[in-house]
């Protein structure tokens, strides 16, 4: 199975992690540590955005433990992270999904 961004969204026990991290950086190391976690084994995307947050990571993970791994010893070796918070994924949605979803039963003319 492939999530909206193509990615493949399962592990050999059928279920992947997905969480998106919001990250406060020093503001002279965003760059930096933006390169630095999208190297990072778990990491899968990284965004450098505006607002109260500098940068935002998407980590998909095969359980609870490696992303648990994941935000507090990787993420803590990283001097110039300020603040994280961490959100979990429940369910994923995109355009696509939603256009085939609302087009069940619609037969075209």
């Amino acid at each position: 199975m492939r999530n909206f961004l193509g990615i493949r969204a399962t592990n050999k026990g059928g279920k992947m992690v997905t969480s998106i991290i919001l990250i406060e950086v020093e503001r002279s190391k965003i760059n930096e540590v933006a390169t630095e976690l999208a190297a990072t084994k778990g990491i899968s995307e990284v965004y450098s955005v505006s607002g109260k947050y500098d940068l935002v990571a998407i980590a998909r993970v095969s359980s609870n433990e490696e992303l648990s791994e994941l935000v507090t010893s990787h993420l803590l070796k990283i001097s110039a992270i300020l603040k994280t918070e961490t959100m979990l994924a429940f369910q994923a949605f995109s355009k696509y999904d939603l256009d085939a979803m609302f087009s069940i039963g619609l037969e075209e003319e």
